[in-house]
């Protein structure tokens, strides 16, 4: 099993010439930045996320014992979508 770390997380930020930049960052360094620029203590966001206060520092620093299912609680109360890219599924859904 790997560290969250090894699943990078990617995603668009329209930069100062309004211009969508590609991020690559991974999920603890996301989860922490967005945590901190809420303005939310790890044991204030783990309250509004229904987790134990220790999953968010866990989060942060990468530990792969985080359940799936408790990283998607944390990334629902910052408002944080996972969008997953498959090279086996085709968005224009042809059958080959």
């Amino acid at each position: 099993m790997g560290r969250i770390e090894d699943y990078e997380s990617q995603y668009y930020r329209h930069g100062s010439k309004s211009k969508e930049t590609r991020m690559e960052e991974s999920l603890s360094a996301i989860v922490q930045r967005h945590r901190k620029k809420s303005g939310l203590s790890r044991e204030r966001l783990a309250e509004i996320a229904g987790v134990g206060k220790t999953v968010i520092y866990d989060i942060e620093h990468g530990k792969a014992s985080v359940r799936h299912s408790t990283v998607k609680k944390v990334l629902d109360a910052l408002n944080i979508r996972i969008r997953y890219i498959s090279p086996l599924e085709d968005d224009s859904n042809e059958k080959g």
